[in-house]
């Protein structure tokens, strides 16, 4: 017998355990919801429909915890920035704040108006459409965190509500122009993210860890990172956080942000320096100063989903009750208090209790992170937000947050392939040459600068030729480095996932709709 049988079954209890807890807590949540409605709501003749829709509210609202929030805190916590417990515990709080705070009074019944609802004509049958696109865009995300499949939350309800209207008013229904933004942003956002943060990570190692003094070009540097930071941010959440309570153009959100950098830089400018006095001159210790301006944007990033992405849970909810209550269609549906707290709550039961899987898969599980390349993945996901809204580009933060990921990854294996290149040619053109003579020389090499390694490169190159790599000499070591750094099969399967999204909650939310018309009409 193995010895280590009885610990296996003592944890895959444990588990089970563990598992089960969680659902009795989900569970538990959509019970509070039929008791609340119960008795808090006077009986009308759909009130029993609006109970359910409340429930199925519940049920979205805690699958985009499961899912979207890992986005927000994942890199932190897989730079170890902030342990998995405090990333939640800030989520949470962030995440509930603002989606009561900032949330808004009041949202588009059509998400994205990927359909027209003026064709369609009968107020039962848009709420079937509404219940069924809201069902199935939680089963779809429900199955994605399931896979550990970060997908996009508002794609999700989109394809449900493009799947159910089609079903309910035929193809002549749909708003074809906006369903072709939203393929593009499957190429644009992610691409978008990558570049950016894999520009943000190359300017730090090529004004900081590329320099000899490390520490002097950090007191220089980071100061000015956290206030473009802050910049980006503040920016961020004026534009994208708070737009449904106050609403402002770029120009003046971006002078409130630079106002607001500008003063960070003054205030951080000396900590940093105070800071880094007691440092060595390592990469560890300039990670280190990273460290709280992580923990601030996790919050922010928090805020700003919580914001924005509650109405993805809230909004068909709203929809239903407003027709419900008025009896009539409506572009645009008032948030009482109650759908709004469902949606809060939600959101951050759902995170804590099923969101460590995805933030692990999205925090360390795709490529290692540490606290310098988390920060460029957060400030990717900021700034290319910002530009794709002047520029009317559609763009996921959910595919911007992964894209940055694979942006870092793809960067550091190109970094390390090219590095790998050097040291064979230095080993190359010292072939006949005393192995310590070599080794002193290669030690020289990686303590060096960027200016100073091309400059030892062209002279060792002219004093003998290179002798080149063959094709499968260089595909072999390109092949190394990209299974170390960037995991394909998390690239092959967040992929598959996007792609899938829409047309799978569409394809379920039209096969719910005719279900529950089947059953409710005699």
């Amino acid at each position: 017998m193995d010895l280590n049988t009885p610990a296996l079954l003592e944890n895959q209890e444990t588990t089970i355990r563990l598992e089960i807890l969680k659902l009795g807590g989900a569970t538990l949540f959509l019970i509070g919801i039929v008791f609340f409605i119960n008795l808090s709501m006077e009986p009308t003749p759909n009130h029993t429909f609006l109970i359910v829709s409340a429930v199925i509210g519940g049920y979205m609202a805690l699958n985009i915890g499961a899912n979207d929030v890992a986005n927000n805190v994942g890199p932190a916590v897989g730079s170890k920035a902030l342990t998995l417990t405090g990333a939640i515990f800030i989520a949470m709080i962030f995440e509930s704040s603002g989606a009561l705070i900032a949330g808004g009074e009041v949202v588009s019944t059509i998400k994205k108006g990927i359909i027209d609802p003026s064709l369609i004509n009968n107020t039962d049958t848009f709420i079937w459409l509404m219940l069924a696109a809201l069902l199935a865009a939680a089963i779809w995300l429900n199955i994605a965190t399931f896979f550990n499949a970060p997908v996009s939350t508002t794609h999700s309800i989109v394809g449900g509500v493009l799947g159910a209207g089609i079903a309910a008013g035929g193809f002549g229904i749909a708003n074809w122009a906006v369903f072709g933004k939203i393929a593009a942003s499957w190429v644009i956002s992610p691409v978008l993210g990558g570049l950016i943060a894999a520009l943000f990570l190359y300017l730090i190692k090529r004004t900081i860890t590329y320099q000899d003094d490390m520490l002097h070009a950090a007191k220089r540097i980071v100061p000015l990172l956290i206030a473009l930071m802050a910049w980006a941010f503040s920016t961020y959440l004026i534009l994208k956080g708070l737009k449904k309570i106050w609403t402002v153009d770029f120009a003046m959100a971006g002078s409130i942000a630079f106002a607001i950098a500008l003063t960070l830089y003054f205030f951080t400018r000396p900590l940093i320096d105070k800071a880094a006095t007691k440092l060595n001159n390592s990469k560890t210790s300039v990670n280190a100063l990273f460290t709280i301006p992580l923990i601030f944007a996790a919050a922010f990033l928090s805020f700003a989903h919580g914001a924005n992405d509650v109405a993805n849970a809230v909004g068909p909810l709203a929809a239903i009750n407003d027709a419900i209550t008025h009896g009539g269609i409506a572009k645009k549906a008032a948030i009482p208090l109650w759908v709004m707290l469902i949606g809060a709550l939600g959101l951050s039961l759902g995170l804590a209790l099923y969101g460590s899987k995805l933030i692990r898969t999205v925090g360390s599980e795709i490529t290692e992170l540490d606290k310098m390349r988390a920060f460029c993945i957060s400030m990717a996901a900021a700034i290319t937000v910002i530009i794709a809204s002047q520029f009317g580009l559609p763009v996921s933060s959910t595919h911007i947050a992964v894209g940055a990921i694979f942006g870092v990854g793809f960067l550091r294996e190109y970094l390390k392939r090219t590095d790998a290149k050097r040291i064979d040619e230095i080993r190359e053109h010292h072939e006949h040459v005393d192995p310590e003579v070599t080794e002193a020389f290669l030690n020289k090499f990686n303590k060096a600068s960027v200016a100073s390694k091309s400059k030892m490169l062209t002279e060792l190159k002219a004093q003998k030729d290179t002798t080149e790599f063959t094709k499968k000499e260089r595909k072999s070591l390109k092949k190394v480095y990209k299974q170390e750094l960037v995991k394909r099969s998390h690239v092959y399967k967040i992929a598959v996932a996007w792609v899938v999204t829409v047309p799978t909650s569409a394809i379920m939310a039209a096969f719910l709709y005719f279900t529950i018309r089947g059953i409710l009409i005699p």
